[in-house]
């Protein structure tokens, strides 16, 4: 098995956290200034005032818990 170079883990009743080697760019396509951080939490909540990253808002009664599951095929396109 290969392990990627990124680990994405989505937190129950909280963030997404990205570790690793990665990017994280705007619509544009233009790169967020990391300041060399190999982890961070990107919000999941919609509260956080430093979207997209998480400000630790979710603690405000966000509630959300995660199990993985496999997901379907996606559909062949046209």
């Amino acid at each position: 098995m290969i392990v990627p170079d990124t680990k994405i883990t989505i937190n129950s009743n909280g963030s997404i956290r990205v570790e690793g080697d990665f990017e994280i760019v705007d619509p544009q396509g233009q790169a967020f200034g990391l300041a060399g951080r190999k982890t961070i939490g990107l919000c999941r909540c919609g509260m956080s005032q430093n979207k997209p990253f998480c400000d630790g808002s979710h603690r405000n009664g966000f509630s959300d818990t995660v199990v993985a599951r496999d997901l379907p095929a996606p559909a062949p396109k046209a």
